[in-house]
C-alpha cells in the first residue's frame, strides 16, 4: 500500500492554509475531508452569519479575500473565497472521506476512513471544533417536550415565529441569534455570567490590531494590557445594536433544571418555552485520535505550538489557542500552518 509523507485530516480553512505551504514542497501528501463540498464549517453557519472584520484582515496566506459590495464579508462571501482559494492554488482534497480512527505502528500511521485505509509518516489533524457541539447536561433535559437545538443547527428565525424561545449562552452567537429570533418571537436570554459588550466602534479591525500587538508583546517577552478590548466580549454588529435599541438585549441567570413544559429558575419559579436554542459553544473534534491514547479529558492534545508532545509525527492545526495564537481564525491560521509545514519537513529530513 502507498505510504504518504503526510496525511491532512480535515478540509476547511486550516487544511487550506496548510495546503498553501505544502504545495511548495516535494512531499507526497493527501488531504481527506468528510464534506462533499468546500468551505468547512462555514457551510453550516446560519444564513446571516458574517465576519466581524474586513476582507483584508480575514484572509488566508497568499491571497487577500476580495472585498464584498458593502459591509463585512458574509457567509457566502467566505464560502466563495475558500472555494476559489482551493482552485487558485490547486489544492487537491479528497472529499467525502470520513476518518474514523488514527493508529500508529512501527513508525507509520494508519488512517481508517469509510473510503479505506491510508498510510502516512506524518499526520496533520485539522478538524476544528464545529463537529463537536457542546450542550451542558442540565437536570431534566430529557423531560422537556419542546424543541431543542444547538446554534450549529440554527439557520434563520422563521421557524420560531410567534413562539416562546429560550436562548442559552452569552457569547457572540447567543447575542446574534437572540437579536434575530427576537424580531419574530418572544425571547429570554440566559447566561452563566453577565454578558460583556465591546464599545460600539470596536469590531474585528480593532480586535485584530489588539491581538497582533499582544502576539508581538508575547514574542518579545513584554507585558501587554488590553483589558478594555477583551476578545471574548460581544461585538456590537448592527443586529445586536438594533436588539439593544428594541430593549431585548438583556440576560438573566441560567436555570437549574427542566420540566416538561420549560425550565425552573434558581428562585424556584417556572417558565414554559416552546424552543431552547443552545449557544454554548463547541468541544474539540479530536475523537478520531482517540486510539492514539493522547487526548486529555477536555479533548485537547498536549502540544508545543502545533506539535503533539506525547507522540512523534502528529501536528494539530486550527483548534484555537492550544495550537497557536489565533489559530482558529482565517488570518491567524496561516502563521500556524507555515510553522507546522516547516517543522514537518525538518522532522522527515531527520528521519531519513
Amino acid at each position: 500500500m502507498e505510504v504518504f509523507d503526510l496525511i491532512v485530516i480535515g478540509g476547511g480553512q486550516s487544511a487550506l492554509a496548510c495546503g498553501y505551504f505544502l504545495r511548495r514542497t516535494t512531499l507526497k501528501y493527501i488531504i481527506l475531508d468528510d464534506q462533499q463540498h468546500g468551505g468547512g464549517a462555514w457551510q453550516q453557519g446560519w444564513d446571516s452569519l458574517s465576519l466581524f472584520s474586513p476582507a483584508e484582515q480575514s484572509s488566508l496566506p497568499g491571497w487577500i479575500m476580495p472585498k464584498p459590495g458593502s459591509g463585512f464579508p458574509s457567509k457566502q462571501d467566505v464560502l466563495d473565497y475558500l472555494n476559489a482559494y482551493q482552485e487558485r492554488y490547486q489544492i487537491q482534497i479528497q472529499r467525502g472521506a470520513k476518518v474514523m480512527s488514527v493508529k500508529k505502528l512501527g513508525g507509520i500511521f494508519t488512517v481508517e476512513s469509510d473510503q479505506g485505509n491510508y498510510l502516512g509518516k506524518v499526520i496533520i489533524s485539522a478538524t476544528g471544533t464545529f463537529q463537536n457541539p457542546f450542550v451542558p447536561d442540565i437536570p431534566g433535559k430529557h423531560l422537556f417536550t419542546g424543541q431543542q437545538l444547538h446554534s450549529s443547527e440554527y439557520k434563520n428565525p422563521l421557524p420560531f415565529k410567534d413562539k416562546s424561545v429560550l436562548i442559552v449562552g452569552g457569547g457572540n452567537s447567543g447575542a446574534q441569534i437572540l437579536a434575530e429570533v427576537s424580531t419574530v418571537a418572544t425571547t429570554v436570554w440566559a447566561t452563566a455570567k453577565e454578558p460583556q459588550f465591546l464599545p460600539d466602534d470596536v469590531d474585528g479591525r480593532v480586535l485584530f490590531d489588539v491581538a497582533s500587538a499582544k502576539y508581538h508583546a508575547m514574542k518579545e517577552g513584554r507585558e501587554f494590557n488590553a483589558a478594555q478590548y477583551n476578545i471574548g466580549n460581544i461585538v456590537m454588529v448592527p443586529p445586536v445594536k438594533q436588539a439593544r435599541d428594541r430593549g431585548v438585549l438583556h440576560a438573566r441567570e441560567t436555570f437549574k433544571q427542566f420540566y416538561k413544559d420549560g425550565v425552573i429558575w434558581h428562585d424556584g419559579s417556572s417558565q414554559p418555552f416552546d424552543v431552547v436554542i443552545w449557544c454554548t459553544g463547541f468541544g474539540f473534534a479530536t475523537g478520531h485520535l482517540k486510539d492514539l491514547g493522547i487526548i486529555n479529558e477536555d479533548g485537547k492534545v498536549d502540544c508545543e505550538g502545533t506539535k503533539a508532545l506525547k507522540l512523534n509525527g502528529l501536528w494539530l492545526v486550527g483548534y484555537g489557542s492550544f495550537t497557536g495564537f489565533a489559530s482558529a481564525t482565517l488570518i491567524g491560521v496561516g502563521r500556524s500552518a507555515r510553522q507546522t509545514v516547516t517543522e514537518i519537513i525538518e522532522y522527515l529530513n531527520n528521519d531519513l
